[in-house]
């Protein structure tokens, strides 16, 4: 199968997974209520969203030597279930209203139900909604045909990619607490919040179904690291600098909220007295405007925070691109998987 097929038909196929299998987990009760918010569920997941970490499961069981077939594309279709329950949480924990240009999950139940607790039962479905989300990709994983050694070695990653993303959440919430958070500090809570969850483990995975030597998972290790913190400094930029459309949730979310992101982490350390008065005043300020978001993202050119981070992203892309180059797998999947770091790392469509 060539690159560009792959590209082409990857996302579709892991999409069919995902409906064929969310057809066959109907509501266990007869309640109209309970099944609308199945419904809402089943939409999210199945509405939106780019399939990364299932398109990185499918290439390192590939680079493995794995021949394509359902087996790994259920495999797949089980990390976009995780990725689904994991973001449904984020937003709650975030009071974030928009997810893929849509109402998060926790709004669309707040609406389903008018009232002074509406509010509260949204956030409670939604932590229900994500966990259900999560144990049916325990369920869709276990269904997969591979002899028993290879699916406990891919069990035992997958679990510890929910525990490592479970902790940089952790960080991420405590940053937001803590003063002034350092460059340091914040490169730590995006390995563990994005780089091994988003790049790393799902490679590793699909390599560990398809049997894949240490050397190999090593391999992966060193090219999905510094690719997964590249892309979550792209991330950081964007949800900064960039526009609800490329985004999905409002241009405003990350400073509201606070994010003590990499790109905060260095303005802070440059910033004059004078910026560093705004952004204790504004970065984190519910009340934060156009207005002062454009001040606060013109302090972040200014101190050279933003040029910075784009140096940062340039370096890990050359370092997961070199460990590409070296590590030991197959042709076809070291084409694809240097065609989604650039996509990754840039957002190229």
């Amino acid at each position: 199968m060539t690159v560009s097929i792959t590209s082409d038909l990857l996302a579709p196929r892991i999409d069919d997974r995902l409906a064929g299998f969310l057809d066959d987990w109907r509501p266990p009760v007869s309640d109209p209520d309970v099944a609308a918010a199945y419904q809402l569920l089943v939409d999210f997941i199945l509405g939106g969203g780019k399939r990364v970490r299932p398109q990185l499961c499918y290439w390192g069981w590939r680079g493995a030597g794995g021949e394509d077939c359902d087996e790994i594309i259920s495999a797949a279709a089980a990390l976009e279930l995780c990725h689904a329950g994991l973001l449904i949480h984020d937003d709650i924990m975030d009071g974030s209203e928009l997810r893929r240009g849509q109402a998060t999950i926790h709004r669309s139940l707040a609406r389903l139900h008018e009232g002074p607790g509406a509010e509260a039962f949204g956030q409670a479905g939604g932590i229900l909604l994500g966990t259900l989300s999560l144990s049916w990709s325990d369920a869709l994983l276990s269904s997969c045909d591979v002899p028993p050694d290879r699916l406990r070695a891919a069990h035992r990653l997958f679990d510890a990619m929910r525990t490592e993303v479970i902790s940089g959440q952790y960080l991420d919430m405590l940053a937001q607490l803590r003063a002034g958070a350092s460059v340091e500090q914040a490169l730590t809570t995006i390995r563990y919040k994005t780089a091994k969850y988003t790049v790393e483990r799902p490679l590793q995975i699909g390599g560990a179904l398809a049997g894949g030597e240490p050397a190999l998972l090593r391999a992966y290790s060193r090219f999905g690291l510094p690719l997964g913190e590249a892309f979550q400094l792209r991330d950081d930029v964007l949800g900064t600098f960039g526009s609800s459309g490329e985004t999905g949730k409002s241009a405003l979310d990350d400073l509201r909220e606070g994010k003590h992101t990499v790109l905060v982490a260095h303005a802070l350390a440059r910033a004059t007295p004078g910026q560093q008065a705004y952004l204790d005043a504004w970065h984190g300020n519910p009340e934060l405007g156009e207005e002062q978001a454009a001040e606060l993202r013109r302090i972040l050119r200014e101190t050279g925070a933003l040029d910075e981070v784009e140096s940062m992203i340039k370096e890990r892309v050359e370092q997961a691109m070199e460990a590409l180059d070296a590590a030991p797998i197959e042709a076809g999947a070291r084409a694809a998987l240097a065609i989604l770091a650039t996509r990754l790392a840039h957002r190229d469509s």
